[in-house]
């Protein structure tokens, strides 16, 4: 996968900007965008749906427990502050 910049790194993970792209026909990490990774999904945002979404999909994207990707800033806003425990670097996706 392309690099894409992160926020940063910190003993316990990852922090990266994602772009969110809610009501998409495919969910997914799609690549870098800018100085953030962009990510699809097919829920609307609304009631919290796409936030949930987004949690899924990084966790599966990056190999890690639901429990370990934590939306820091951007609850209701397209661009969105992630951190992902376990997490080293934005190439430790599984092939996603």
């Amino acid at each position: 996968m392309a690099k894409a910049q992160s926020g940063g790194k910190n003993k316990t993970g990852l922090t990266i900007k994602i772009k969110v792209e809610p009501r998409s026909s495919k969910s997914g990490i799609v690549g870098p965008y800018g100085d953030a990774l962009k990510v699809k999904l097919t829920s609307p945002p609304v009631e919290g749906r796409a936030n949930k979404e987004l949690i899924e999909v990084l966790a599966k994207g990056f190999g890690i427990a639901k429990k370990d990707v934590e939306i820091i800033s951007g609850q209701s806003s397209k661009n969105k502050t992630v951190k992902l425990i376990g997490v080293k670097s934005i190439d430790d996706t599984d092939g996603k």
